[in-house]
């Protein structure tokens, strides 16, 4: 049995030094190579098979990361492997010690397109991958043709629409090879909660980004529009996984929602969950109270939805362990998760899949302060969020349930 980790991991920030990524930030030398050895540190301890990065930069800063991290994984190798002489070099522990090097894995960068000038520069997303990938690896973000989302009023009137062209970070789609089948791999962060304000023709900046003169509504309006952004760009996700589905193959996304596991923006990725019975509701085109679905059609309905629904390894860690709540991001005495790995159902047994299953989900959120906290600037360096991952075992073949 093939075993696999799989992590997704936002950096907060990956960029070289004395480069302003942000307006008036920008690190040292000092300070980008504690980022960088702390960051490498991180991926030693997950050790993980499949990376999916989020706030890259600079495709080199990382290529600089994951070499740091092969130098202190085989330090650690030298002193915490026994060598081939040693009798007992097969026991479990040496294994879980053991560090894999990332020598022969394939990485592959998606740039921002709206990234700029200095001081406004825009994050693009990164995969790493020991399994190395099948095909090339596709960047969502310019759309070809413009995505509408049509509104209705009540009346049944015409109600606008929303018109999607470009999403604010890219998706990362990579068809990768895991046990006896190429998986397709999401990589995506999707837009912040921070609120988007318009700036008027000819204006410095938008009135409501000056918080001296404070404009409640106005802010609230933000944050619509980047609460409408973000689920605009988990629909354009989700049109791409269902096509994936739909074409039989797994699926596996991670990366930075930027909302909560039981979020619109992750229900909209993942998928509705079906009713256990379909036959009591009235038919869509019901002429007759008792005009309902059929056990056969209920069926149908239940298979169709399910063939298309993504698992949180979240929310089946917290079932499974009996856990009451796992958090990613601490900010102002809020804790929760916005960073998320769903599967499809080949890696739920329990949802008829075969291909594997979910043995563990790791979170590392040791590092993480809230804000108010005294250790709060160690954050400019560190992640802000909390690095998870998830242990599968792969089944060798068709029907294996070892």
């Amino acid at each position: 049995m093939l075993r696999a980790r799989v992590a997704s991991f936002n950096v907060k920030n990956l960029i070289g030094p004395e480069q302003e990524y942000y307006k008036f930030q920008q690190y040292t030398e000092e300070e980008y190579a504690w980022k960088s050895d702390w960051l490498a540190e991180q991926l030693v301890t997950m050790d993980a098979d499949i990376v999916g990065f989020q706030e890259i930069f600079e495709e080199a800063a990382l290529s600089d990361v994951i070499e740091a991290a092969d130098e202190i994984g085989q330090e650690s190798n030298e002193v915490s492997v026994p060598d081939r002489s040693k009798r007992y070099r097969k026991r479990a522990i040496f294994r879980k010690l053991s560090y894999t090097g990332y020598d022969d894995a394939a990485l592959a960068f998606a740039p921002n397109v709206n990234d700029g000038e200095a001081g406004h520069r825009r994050p693009g997303v990164a995969l790493l991958s020991r399994f190395g990938f099948e095909g090339t690896p596709e960047v969502i973000q310019e759309l070809k043709t413009p995505m509408d989302i049509p509104f209705q009023d009540f009346d049944g009137e015409e109600g606008g629409y929303y018109r999607v062209s470009r999403l604010s970070r890219p998706i990362l789609k990579a068809r990768i090879p895991m046990g006896r089948e190429v998986v397709t791999v999401f990589n995506t962060h999707l837009k912040s909660k921070l609120g988007e304000f318009v700036r008027p023709e000819d204006a410095e900046f938008a009135p409501e980004s000056d918080l001296a003169s404070y404009d409640a509504v106005g802010r609230a309006l933000g944050s619509a529009r980047a609460a409408m952004r973000r689920m605009a760009e988990a629909w354009v996700l989700r049109g791409e996984i269902v096509a994936e589905l739909k074409a039989g193959r797994p699926v596996i996304v991670m990366g930075d929602f930027n909302d909560s596991e039981n979020a619109v923006s992750s229900e909209i990725i993942a998928g509705e969950k079906p009713f256990k019975n379909y036959s009591w509701m009235l038919r869509h085109n019901a002429k007759a109270s008792n005009d309902r679905y059929s056990r056969e059609e209920n069926e149908h309905i239940q298979e169709a939805i399910a063939s298309v629904q993504l698992h949180s390894a979240e929310k089946l860690f917290v079932k499974k362990s009996m856990r009451d709540m796992v958090y990613t991001s601490a900010f102002g005495g809020v804790f929760e998760s916005i960073d998320q790995i769903y599967m499809s159902r080949h890696f739920v047994p329990e949802a008829g899949g075969e291909l594997g299953e979910m043995e563990y989900f790791s979170v590392l959120n040791d590092h993480l302060t809230d804000g108010s906290h005294a250790e709060a600037p160690y954050n400019k360096l560190a992640s802000d969020h909390g690095q998870i991952m998830v242990h599968l075992a792969l089944n060798d073949k068709r029907g294996d349930k070892r």
